[in-house]
């Protein structure tokens, strides 16, 4: 099957409606002979971060010379960019023959189902086989949505992780406990999660479902920690105290203290699933060699052009952190595209301080919030904001109105992010969409 046509029929999808249930991608598991367990796997939840860990995760363990499987989404650019090997992304030739051998069993439960299988559990489904077709030694699985009824949440789940948790999607509930209770469905029996630090409303829950589930928690600050952060050209320097051993002079090249973090619980995440400590010489060449595009991406400089996919309150905190930290600006032009969806409230409070010129617009997904409601919003806190059709629209009015040792930020969105990666012909890597 060639690429486009696979494309096309996964494509066909979307429409599916989306509902709390495994049965589809459990007969699909079923029918394939259960791939997703024939590996290891480390699977990565959370509201903000879960990405970042998930790809420090993989390359620590490639590092350490096994052959690891990462699955991450949704995609910015091509399908292809959710599933790879050791940094060595799918091909569109490997998407369609390995579509192809999936698509028999997709339509047979399209067919003994009262609901089509979804595009999310289709990529899934051909995340399993990819991967034990390689084969790989490890799978790490960030995971789409929430946990418990995620489509990745069949794996054994040897290591869960846990990045912070906090309001976000209202479909995973209206309160921190419901949300974390979600997210805690993917600890499993007997295994071992690893968490951030958490609100206590969010700890208590992770705490009852592994004593529930007599899973090992490893906890931030009790169990691991990073000890210390200092600022380097290109990213941070780090200290972790791990669970079996401490690994320093680390350099990660990611900005922030939650990148850090985040990393950090990838470290521990690869310890406490081979149980001895970390090579740290491979320790260091995973970290400084990671790459995550759409994370504090700086694309071009003079002026500085940085992108950042923020696209709830928490993130936004985050990176507005991470901007006082890590860069110095004249002024700072904001290129901000929201989904309809999200806190644009939280997200204003957070970037409004910074911005002395906000550019606001729409993106391409039909999720998109109305540019003329953005603007609004910052120039009641204040800040000069214009409108504009799109995102390359705005973009090149910020790079027009920007001098050189100014300050461009895109962001809201991951898919904000993808627009400007297309406008300025940066189109390559592996980047995320919303999740």
């Amino acid at each position: 099957m060639r690429y486009a046509e696979a494309l096309a029929e996964l494509e066909g999808r979307r429409e599916t409606r989306m509902v709390p249930d495994l049965s589809r991608i459990l007969r699909l598991a079923t029918l394939l002979d259960d791939p997703q367990l024939a590996y290891p796997t480390i699977h990565v939840t959370g509201t903000n971060g879960k990405g970042t860990a998930a790809v420090v995760a993989a390359g620590l363990a490639c590092a350490h010379g096994i052959s690891t499987g990462l699955y991450t989404s949704p995609h910015l650019l091509a399908v292809t960019e959710r599933f790879s090997v050791c940094g060595v992304d799918m091909t569109p030739e490997e998407f369609g023959e390995e579509y192809e051998h999936l698509l028999p069993f997709l339509l047979l439960v399209d067919d003994e189902a009262d609901e089509r299988v979804t595009y999310f559990e289709g990529l899934t489904a051909l995340a399993y086989l990819w991967l034990a077709d390689k084969p790989v030694g490890l799978g790490v699985f960030e995971v789409g949505m929430g946990g418990t009824w995620d489509a990745t949440n069949l794996v054994a789940g040897d290591v869960a992780v846990i990045t912070p948790v906090a309001l976000d999607h209202p479909e995973l509930g209206s309160t921190l406990a419901q949300v974390a209770g979600e997210k805690a469905g993917i600890i499993k029996e007997g295994k071992i999660a690893v968490a951030r630090e958490q609100d206590d409303e969010v700890l208590m829950v992770i705490e009852a479902r592994c004593a529930a589930m007599g899973a090992d928690l490893k906890l931030e600050f009790r169990d691991w920690e990073v000890e210390e952060r200092l600022l380097a050209a290109g990213g941070q320097s780090l200290r972790i105290r791990g669970l079996f051993g401490t690994y320093d002079d680390l350099f990660l090249s990611l900005f922030g203290e939650q990148a850090a973090r985040n990393a950090g619980a990838a470290v521990v995440a690869y310890e406490a699933l081979v149980g001895e400590p970390a090579n740290e010489a491979r320790v260091r060449e995973a970290l400084g060699a990671v790459t995550w595009p759409g994370r504090m991406e700086v694309l071009m400089r003079r002026p500085t052009v940085l992108l950042d996919g923020a696209h709830n309150p928490a993130a936004a905190e985050a990176l507005a952190m991470a901007l006082r930290e890590s860069f110095l600006w004249e002024r700072l032009h904001l290129v901000i595209s929201v989904s309809a969806n999200k806190d644009l409230g939280g997200i204003v409070r957070e970037l409004a301080p910074l911005a002395d010129r906000v550019y606001a617009t729409r993106n391409a997904s039909e999720r998109s919030g109305d540019a003329v409601r953005i603007a609004e919003r910052f120039a009641a806190d204040g800040v000069a904001a214009e409108t504009y059709d799109d995102v390359a629209m705005a973009l090149g009015a910020a790079r027009e109105a920007a001098d050189p040792l100014d300050l461009i930020l895109v962001t809201g969105s991951l898919y904000t992010v993808a627009d400007a990666r297309r406008a300025l012909g940066s189109g390559v890597g592996r980047a995320l969409g919303d999740t």
